[in-house]
């Protein structure tokens, strides 16, 4: 690797943290106009045009306000915590394409930049491990801050999230198996086209989501508990009146438990659009529009997917009623789990029987 890709692997570092962050800000002023029209509110219109500015005035007041930290702390993973919340959440969007890849000439060679951050091999893998390395933030965070209520807190938000990774990881089996990749950018390119059925093609797009609808269904659901989000926001509690595992955070440490929340809600969001909606696929005109536009339609289409799936998340949390823990629980364990393995089988005899033909011929 020479100066250029490593300069070029840098710079795409930083855009991608630099995305993140604005879109953390655009996200939480969306949620707050969204849930205020939902419930005939205003919501935020003071600072910045239509409020835009608020969530920046948020930050920075977080940023300066005052960091206390109680006396009973393991101070070592107290401090530890709101950084292996953060971390892994920037990490995962890092293999997501949202974009594509674009050849250009430098340094007298043709080089063919991904629109991502690293296109690893092994994406799928790397998702679902970042995602695992964020749940021991929680247990952390709950358990170093020396109080109870954390503690009940950050068993809830532990167990919740250990019981919906399982179904999303079943989930994503299929569609492993029907793309044969694990890289994120070959599902995508296994969506371009249109289905085929005996040959035949159908006017629809080669999305695995019509393909796989039950395995969307079941990613989605686990997702939206993965992140803590109504109505599965089982760390907080009516009866203690805190906020879950960082009720002992403030100031900036619980800035970042707010930042890996949302950057995890557009992350899931854009891996659902990656595994299911075709990622950045979308008309782009090539040859009829500038060369400039058709390379920016297809950023352009992921993102737009993208919103439909956080306009999703906004609406469920302003309309459903939280769950009770039970009801989580036997949601995980006894619907979703179930219901992926048989799903799985089923696919895996599909697969088989299209691979090799049925066992009597």
């Amino acid at each position: 690797m020479d100066w250029i890709d490593l300069g070029l692997v840098a710079l795409r570092v930083v855009v991608i943290f630099g995305l993140l962050q604005v879109v953390t800000i655009l996200l939480i002023w969306f949620e707050r106009k969204v849930v205020a029209d939902m419930q005939n509110r205003v919501g935020p219109d003071r600072a910045g045009p239509f409020g835009i500015l608020q969530t920046v005035a948020d930050g920075v007041k977080l940023f300066f306000k005052e960091q206390v930290t109680p006396r009973k702390v393991e101070l070592g993973l107290y401090l530890a915590a709101p950084m292996l919340a953060a971390v892994p959440a920037f990490l995962m969007f890092m293999v997501v394409p949202f974009g594509r890849p674009v050849r250009i000439n430098l340094g007298g060679e043709d080089r063919l930049i991904p629109i991502q951050g690293a296109d690893l091999n092994i994406g799928l893998l790397y998702v679902l491990a970042m995602s695992s390395v964020a749940v021991y933030a929680v247990v952390l965070a709950g358990w170093s801050s020396g109080s109870k209520y954390p503690l009940l807190g950050g068993v809830r938000a532990t167990a919740q999230a250990i019981s919906y990774e399982a179904a999303m990881g079943l989930s994503l089996v299929p569609v492993v198996l029907f793309t044969g990749s694990l890289q994120l950018s070959e599902i995508v390119t296994a969506q371009s086209g249109s289905l085929t059925f005996f040959d035949r093609a159908i006017a629809l797009p080669a999305w695995n989501v019509i393909v796989l609808a039950p395995s969307f269904l079941i990613f989605f659901i686990a997702a939206v508990a993965e992140t803590n989000r109504a109505p599965f926001d089982l760390v907080e509690a009516e009866q203690e009146i805190v906020g879950g595992f960082h009720t002992e955070y403030s100031g900036l440490r619980f800035a970042l438990f707010f930042l890996a929340e949302y950057i995890n809600i557009f992350t899931m969001s854009g891996l659902a659009v990656t595994l299911f909606l075709g990622g950045w696929a979308g008309p782009t005109w090539d040859g009829s529009v500038p060369l400039l536009v058709s390379a920016v339609l297809p950023t352009v289409w992921f993102f737009l997917k993208v919103v439909v799936f956080l306009f999703i998340f906004v609406w469920l949390r302003a309309t459903l009623p939280r769950l009770r823990y039970d009801q989580l629980m036997t949601l995980g364990w006894k619907r979703l789990i179930p219901a992926s393995l048989v799903w799985l089988f089923f696919i895996g005899g599909a697969m088989a029987v299209r691979q090799f033909g049925l066992p009597w011929g």
